[in-house]
């Protein structure tokens, strides 16, 4: 016979005096109010288990520390992801040059500051001895453009080697973000080291002079351009307002000419008598 859950507690028939013992043998175990509840071992086991599955525990008391608290999205993706560029560069990764065995070459390259803060630029190359770039170094203002010139003496080639697909020279162009504009100096890389980023590392590829192709009028077109900015650079600003003499009389140009119209006059009249 099927016996319900509670009837499995009920007392024997006849036994009613005893009923009142059974029941309070059935009632829950209740604490003594104040006393400390004993730590379960496997309530316990079980929290430090789901705090380790998701990677982080709480610190220990005491310890201000967390040594298993999760690294940042940001820091993680600096690591992983490439610089931004401030500069570019036209050609963007090569140089080139014309092909004159025994002479001082000349390249070009154009350079636009992209980024919206200050930003220093700087050459380097593993044949210093043999090359030079004018300017080495430089600061742009966002938006601005400047093109370099970069000069190499071209050696002879030994063993009848082809030069013009082979050339082992190299050039580094690092870039800076600068606060504001500034005067340029090298020492600015050396101080901040860290901070600087590599934008391109420019291969030399020689031109034939002889059979002169669009990378070639390019060239020179762009050698121009640089002269032309360089010579614009010596001259002095022009003064397009009035002319300030001595502690700061103004000489109005109807008065400059009424002064040499009446020098004139007395010259005649000089010459006259």
């Amino acid at each position: 016979m099927a016996i319900s859950g509670d009837d499995r507690y009920a007392p024997p028939a006849g036994e009613s005096g005893s009923g009142k013992l059974w029941n309070l043998c059935r009632m829950p175990f209740r604490q003594a109010a104040g006393a400390p509840a004993p730590a379960s071992s496997s309530s316990s086991s079980g929290i430090h288990h789901s705090a380790g599955r998701y990677g982080h525990e709480a610190p220990a008391a005491g310890d201000g520390s967390a040594p298993g608290a999760p690294v940042g999205i940001s820091t993680v993706a600096k690591a992983l992801l490439p610089a931004r560029r401030r500069l570019r560069l036209d050609p963007s990764n090569k140089l080139y040059f014309p092909y004159e065995p025994g002479k001082q070459v000349k390249s070009a390259i154009r350079i636009k500051n992209t980024s919206k803060s200050h930003v220093a630029f700087k050459f380097q190359t593993t044949a210093p001895k043999s090359c030079f770039m004018r300017p080495p170094g430089a600061i742009l203002a966002p938006g601005e453009t400047i093109i370099a010139t970069v000069f190499k003496f071209v050696e002879h080639p030994e063993n009848n080697e082809n030069v013009l697909q082979k050339c082992k020279v190299k050039f580094k162009i690092l870039s800076l973000k600068v606060q504001g504009p500034m005067e340029y100096a090298p020492e600015l890389f050396d101080e901040q080291k860290d901070q600087a980023v590599v934008e391109k590392i420019l291969r030399v590829i020689f031109l034939d002079v002889q059979n002169p192709g669009p990378q070639l009028e390019k060239l020179n077109t762009q050698l121009a351009e640089a002269e032309a900015a360089l010579e614009a650079r010596k001259k002095p600003p022009e003064e397009n307002g009035p002319k300030i003499v001595g502690e700061g009389l103004v000489i109005d140009e109807w008065k400059e000419r009424r002064e040499r119209y009446l020098a004139q006059q007395q010259v005649e009249v000089v010459d006259s008598v």
